[in-house]
Parts: structure tokens; C-alpha cells; sequence
């Protein structure tokens, strides 16, 4: 769906989007392409509710197997609301296609007309993993308990906390999107599933995103399952789940605990997706750790602690959501905690350059006179 949003079709397309992937973000900033701004595991609502119904589902799947059935593969999340919704589906049958299980199959009848093509998956090699990550990565790692389910997205931190995992235990996998890095602890038996309680003994995802060895990892497997995003992504359900251990990473945390994930001031990099969905969903099971994190600083030096989001900046995950924040230098516990307190422990793990000066603002801009009440 790239090509749709370029400069030249300005005039016959207006592409819009629930996230903004880098491939949309100039159009969104030129204003041939929007955003609308939902959590993830209410866009499967927005369909079926007839808020924003598609009319036509551009979807890829997998040949039909001798009952008639295609798989939706790596992409179930919105596809399959997508698919139930549309006035029209449109299917590229791919051989390449994963043939997923869990709720991704949809019969050819639904299909109201389709093409055939013989095309690679896109591909997205491993972030490489620097010393910070790999710092922050083991800070999380050592967060982690046995028996922990996991959420994880993508990227050299995620890498780095998986990279820490592979001593323990009877670890499970609730997650929005399923990651290569988790294949060798599924190997290792470091995750088993056999703890989870809501589909125990299989891994619960709602899209992949990787490379061949990953595609090749969920082709015909029973023990990865693909649910839409509005079971995949339900607060409610990732609760019900033990020790939940959501994973997500921001691009700036204010002094109070709010934190932007979506834009840089007035510029959207991306969308709400599933953080708030499964930072709460961790904060209500029993036992889970809902996790931010990021490098204390920007590639150019600036500080990512910072005492109030830049103008335009957007509030992805509130304060009184936000419990864990991680940078290398450590992390911050925020739950129950005073202004005074989250501003004290933010402080704590930014930059050594930069806390010094954040000091200074949180008394000048924030008022506080003393650090009396973090005692």
C-alpha cells in the first residue's frame, strides 16, 4: 500500500491510517494521508460497529487447502475485521504466504475476487544491538520472573531483553506481534506456555513481522495461534494471564511520568498501537511488570528524560498508567509514587550529562522547593 500514498496520486487517493508506519509518514505530514488515533484492540470495533467500515479488504493469503479455506498468514490483527466488514474482498493468493493457525482462516466464498502471485515476503533483518540496549536489555531481563508471559514488539532492546532470557523458566507468550527472537527460547524450552492461562501451551500473537527463518518458523504450526487484535490486544485477556510482562518502548518521558510514543513535537512517527493495551493489561495481572523503555538520550546528545514533552508531543501512556521506566542507567518505579518522587527516580536514570539541568527545571518549572516529599 505504499505506492497509493505517493506524491503522484495525490489527486485519485487519500490513504488513512490506524498506524503510522515509515513508509506513510510523509504523506501524513504533507497531508495526502491521516491518522486516526485508537487503540489497537478497538480497531476490530471500529469495523464491525460500522464506525469506519472498509469497502474493499486488500488482503494476502495463503492457497486454499481441499476444504476451501485460505490462511491470512502473517497478518491477522486488522485483516480478519477487515475481511468480516468489507463490501468487497480482494485476495492475492501467495505460495510464499505462511499458513497460520489460530483464527485466520477464511473460506474462498468470502472472497470476492482474486489473483494469483508468486512473491517473497517482505523481510526485516534484527536490529543491531549497541550498548545501550544491551544495557536496558539486561535491566529488563533481570526484572523478568520465571513464568512470566511476555510482551514484546520489535527492535535492539527487545532483541537485548530476549537475549537475557534464556535462562529462564516456563515462560509464555501473549503478544501482539510475534518476534524471531523468541524462536531459539521456544527451542531452548525456555518458553513453554505451560503457565498461561488463557490459551496455555501456545504462543498468542496477531501478526509476525521477521525474516524467511520466521515465516518458515509459523508455517502449519499449531503451537502459534493468530487471534484478531481485539483478543490478541484486550486488556481484559492479557490479564488473565500470569506475571504479564509488557515490553514497549517511548520516545520521550516527562518528568511527571507522561509518555510520547507517537511523535516527535508536532511530527507523527507512528500511532498508539498496542502499548496502553498491554501496559494496562500487565498492571492488572497478578504479578506483572509494565514496562517503558528507552536510551536516556537521542542520537544527537538530547536528553530523552525531559522536563515537559516538546509542543505537540503526543500522550500515549498517562502517569497513572505508567509503573517501570527503563533507561542504561537503570530503572524507575513510578506506582504510588508523589510528583516529587517520579520526578526524583526520573532524574535518576536520565544522562549524568543532563540531571544536573533537569534538577534545576523540575524546581523552576515544576515548583517544588525541596525534595521533602520523596522521603
Amino acid at each position: 500500500m505504499t505506492e497509493c500514498a505517493e506524491e503522484k496520486w495525490r489527486d485519485r487517493t487519500f490513504t488513512n491510517n490506524f498506524f503510522i508506519g515509515a513508509n506513510q509518514r510523509a504523506g501524513v505530514a504533507q497531508g495526502r494521508a491521516s491518522y486516526t488515533s485508537t487503540f489497537l484492540h478497538e480497531v476490530p470495533l471500529l469495523m464491525r460497529g460500522n464506525h469506519v467500515r472498509p469497502d474493499v479488504a486488500l488482503i494476502n493469503v495463503s492457497p486454499p487447502d481441499k476444504h476451501g479455506y485460505v490462511s491470512l498468514g502473517v497478518e491477522v490483527a486488522t485483516a480478519l475485521p477487515a475481511v468480516e466488514t468489507a463490501k468487497t474482498v480482494i485476495a492475492q493468493i501467495n505460495p510464499n504466504m505462511p499458513r497460520t493457525h489460530g483464527d485466520s482462516f477464511v473460506h474462498v466464498d468470502a472472497l470476492d475476487y482474486v489473483c494469483h502471485v508468486d512473491e517473497p515476503l517482505p523481510e526485516i533483518k534484527d536490529a543491531p544491538i549497541g550498548p545501550a540496549e544491551r544495557k536496558i536489555g539486561q535491566i529488563i531481563a533481570s526484572l523478568v520472573e520465571d513464568g512470566a508471559t511476555l510482551q514484546m514488539g520489535i527492535g535492539a532492546i527487545p532483541n537485548a531483553v530476549l537475549d537475557g532470557l534464556k535462562g529462564h523458566k516456563d515462560l509464555g507468550v501473549h503478544t501482539e506481534m510475534f518476534q524471531e527472537g523468541l524462536i531459539p527460547l521456544i527451542e531452548s524450552g525456555a518458553v513453554t506456555n505451560a503457565l498461561k492461562t488463557f490459551l496455555p501451551n501456545k504462543v498468542l500473537t496477531s501478526f509476525v513481522l521477521g525474516t524467511r527463518r520466521l515465516y518458515e518458523f509459523i508455517d502449519d504450526n499449531p503451537s502459534v495461534c493468530f487471534y484478531d487484535a481485539s483478543i490478541a490486544n484486550n486488556p481484559s485477556i492479557i490479564a488473565t494471564n500470569p506475571k504479564v510482562t509488557a515490553i514497549n518502548s517511548a520516545i520521550e518521558v516527562d518528568l511527571t511520568g507522561q509518555v510520547c510514543a507517537d511523535s516527535v513535537g508536532h511530527k507523527m512517527v507512528s500511532g498508539v498501537g498496542g502499548q496502553v493495551d498491554f501496559e494496562r493489561g500487565a498492571a492488572l495481572s497478578h504479578g506483572g511488570l509494565p514496562i517503558i523503555c528507552l536510551p536516556s538520550t537521542t542520537k544527537s546528545g538530547a536528553s530523552r528524560i525531559v522536563t515537559a514533552i516538546h509542543p505537540g508531543g503526543g500522550i500515549i501512556t498517562t502517569r497513572p498508567h505508567v509503573h517501570y521506566v527503563v533507561t542504561e542507567w537503570g530503572y524507575a518505579y513510578l506506582f504510588g509514587k508523589n510528583l516529587q518522587q517520579r520526578a526524583k527516580a526520573l532524574i535518576g536514570i536520565a544522562h549524568p550529562d543532563h540531571r544536573e539541568r533537569l534538577e534545576k527545571e523540575a524546581f523552576g518549572f515544576l515548583g517544588f522547593s525541596s525534595w521533602r516529599a520523596t522521603d
